[in-house]
């Protein structure tokens, strides 16, 4: 069995489950007391971190094991919870790329976070361009009709 143990908790206005603008929202990360504050030194030289969070809010009889149309939009094509980004996720993880602020302390002021309110982060990660894709990115159109307004 694995077990994780959150590294902070996100604070943000967002407390209600929504699918879209995501771009307005800002959120302060506080990490927890149990990870010494020299865990962030020199985080505040990167432009972009990764955050890696869990999904405290999606309860177990919601977790989709297979495939499903994504936003339950039936006129979306029905495709595997490992080719869509949905929340139901069978380890309830999430993963977003955001823009560093600022850090205070042990507090990191990031945009674009897609977490509600006091969710759990279970890691951090700076985001280097030597790890991002050197060829062009391929998806399928439904995809891009989905994100139409989650950065708004």
């Amino acid at each position: 069995m694995i077990t994780l143990q959150p590294v902070g908790i996100a604070y943000n206005e967002r407390v209600n489950i929504q699918d879209d603008n995501w771009g307005i929202v800002d959120s302060k990360i506080v990490i927890d007391r149990t990870i010494p504050e020299e865990a962030l030194a020199g985080i505040e030289h990167f432009s972009h971190l990764e955050i890696i969070y869990y999904f405290h809010k999606v309860k177990e009889e919601k977790i989709e094991l297979g495939a499903r149309h994504p936003r339950n939009n039936l006129e979306l094509p029905k495709v595997g919870i490992f080719a869509q980004r949905g929340k139901n996720r069978p380890n309830r993880l999430g993963l977003t790329t955001v823009r560093l602020l600022k850090r205070e302390g042990r507090e990191l002021y990031v945009q674009r976070l897609d977490c509600l309110n006091e969710t759990p982060i279970l890691d951090i990660k700076p985001v280097m361009e030597e790890f991002l894709p050197t060829e062009s990115i391929k998806q399928p159109a439904w995809t891009r009709d989905i994100m139409e307004r989650y950065w708004e």
